[in-house]
């Protein structure tokens, strides 16, 4: 008689990702806000939100992956990280428009579920929401055999958040003479990893294990380095009621992101000798070698977030950002122009 055919004789095993659901619970429990009703495992989560601080809210969503950082995590065998990494990809573009972030949910996407793995990045996730002060609400592990190369995964999030209409952060009040702040990265964050992967392990043939000394890290350390999570500073600075714009450099870096948070007939002037260039984009920058344009529309070059106030604002900025451990640097000005929106870099 013929032995029938199961789920995991074709590469799905349920067991293996019920043990995975077990592994997190405590996990994302540790992550729940008082609006959080109930508990993981049902067909959708539930948040009940609190209207009555608001006069007129306003929900804003983002949504985001980690990219090919995840390579690097794959190289090292170091996948907590990057879960940091996936929250603070969709949180920081909330909190640009002084949005709280209330929730956030996961969608997690292997060949072969490897309990002990997915368990690992979820706890980097459920520590990137204990960051930004949201709840890991939910969530969804698909495996997909034949699909992914082995050892391999994809990670995509979606967060959601709150602000009221009247807090709502949009730029629409940003005029010449108004000046140009940073809050430093902590490195790479989680873009131009396409570009940073081909110089460190293609061009120059570094193991990830490798300790480069300009960097003070191995190779694989140094690029795993987790995005920053803006979201309790932001938020902070917001309260103030100084704030004029913000911009998330992600990809695209400053050309492609400052623009998208000023009106029309206005450039952006950055001083690049004021931008707090981390070594790790010198370090491509020269080993690439890549020119200068090319980083500053590839990479955040230290700048991981972009302040836009007037400048007799920028002490109560600077002591609301040194509250929260952070430091405002300014790096430039506005200009008024003929031409479209852009940024000059000087």
């Amino acid at each position: 008689m013929t032995k029938p055919t199961t789920y995991r004789d074709a590469g799905v095993d349920i067991d293996e990702g019920n043990r995975m659901v077990e592994l997190i619970k405590p996990i994302v429990k540790s992550t729940f806000r008082p609006e959080v009703l109930g508990g993981i495992g049902g067909f959708g989560a539930l948040f009940k939100l609190d209207l009555s601080k608001y006069k007129k809210p306003l929900l804003v969503s983002s949504t985001d992956g980690v990219g090919t950082k995840l390579k690097i995590a794959f190289m090292t065998g170091k996948h907590r990280t990057v879960g940091i990494d996936l929250v603070a990809m969709s949180v920081n573009d909330l909190v640009v428009q002084g949005a709280e972030p209330l929730f956030f949910l996961d969608y997690f996407a292997t060949g072969k579920l490897a309990a002990e793995t997915a368990a690992d990045v979820v706890a980097g996730i459920a520590e990137g929401c204990k960051q930004a002060g949201c709840a890991l609400i939910g969530g969804e592990t698909a495996e997909l055999p034949g699909f992914y190369q082995p050892g391999e995964y994809d990670l995509a999030g979606f967060a959601v958040g709150i602000v009221d209409e009247a807090e709502l952060i949009d730029g629409r009040n940003v005029r010449p003479g108004d000046a140009v702040f940073t809050l430093p990265s902590s490195g790479l964050h989680s873009n131009g990893y396409s570009l940073a992967r081909k110089i460190v392990f293609e061009q120059l043939k570094l193991a990830p294990d490798a300790h480069v000394a300009e960097l003070g890290a191995t190779a694989g350390d140094a690029l795993l380095t987790p995005t920053k999570i803006y979201v309790k500073t932001v938020l902070a600075m917001a309260k103030t009621g100084k704030v004029k714009a913000l911009a998330h450099i992600t990809g695209g870096g400053f050309y492609e992101n400052i623009p998208r948070v000023v009106p029309q007939n206005t450039r952006i002037v950055v001083e690049k000798a004021k931008v707090p260039i981390s070594p790790i984009f010198r370090f491509l920058m020269e080993k690439g070698p890549v020119a200068e344009r090319e980083m500053f529309r590839t990479f955040n070059m230290g700048a991981g977030m972009i302040v836009i106030a007037a400048p007799e604002d920028a002490d109560a900025l600077a002591a609301a950002a040194r509250a929260h451990g952070e430091t405002l640097i300014p790096i430039g000005r506005v200009e008024a122009t003929n031409e479209p929106s852009h940024v000059v870099i000087v």
